[in-house]
C-alpha cells in the first residue's frame, strides 16, 4: 500500500507515527495510514519480545529516543509477551471536516490479563 509520497518519505513517517503510538498509546490519522502504521509497530513490537542486543538495535534504526525505546522493551515486550500477535486496534471515527478524509484512531490493546482460578465461588443460599 502506498501513500503517494516517496519512499524514503513514507518510511520516515510511519516512523514519527510508530514514535507517537508508543509514546501516547493513541493516536488519530487517516485510515489509510492507520493500516500501513499497524504493521511498522506489530513488526516492532514483535522484534522487542526478544529481548536480545541484536533486537534492541533493530528496533533502535527506527525508534530514535532512548526513553522510548527503553519503555518498549521493558512495558510493551512484557505486556505482549504471551501473545502471538494484534498488538493494535483500528477504530473507526468521523471523517475529517476540511477534506472528508477517512479516518480512524489506533490504539495499543490492553495486555492479556491472567486469571486467577484460585478464587472461591459464593453460592447462594
Amino acid at each position: 500500500m502506498r501513500l503517494n509520497v516517496t519512499s524514503s518519505h513514507q518510511k520516515a513517517m510511519m516512523r514519527n507515527m510508530a514514535t507517537a503510538l508508543f509514546r501516547f498509546e493513541k493516536i488519530n490519522t487517516t485510515l489509510k495510514r492507520a493500516k500501513i502504521l499497524r504493521s511498522v509497530v506489530e513488526k516492532i513490537i514483535t522484534i522487542a519480545k526478544r529481548e536480545d542486543l541484536h533486537a534492541r538495535r533493530l528496533v533502535a534504526r527506527d525508534i530514535k529516543d532512548n526513553e522510548l525505546l527503553k519503555k518498549i522493551f521493558d512495558v510493551y515486550s512484557a505486556r505482549y509477551q504471551n501473545k502471538p500477535g494484534g498488538y493494535t486496534r483500528i477504530i473507526k471515527i468521523p471523517p475529517r471536516k476540511g477534506d472528508g478524509a477517512p479516518m480512524a484512531a489506533i490504539t495499543l490493546i490492553p495486555g492479556v490479563i491472567e486469571k486467577t482460578e484460585n478464587k472461591e465461588k459464593t453460592k447462594k443460599k
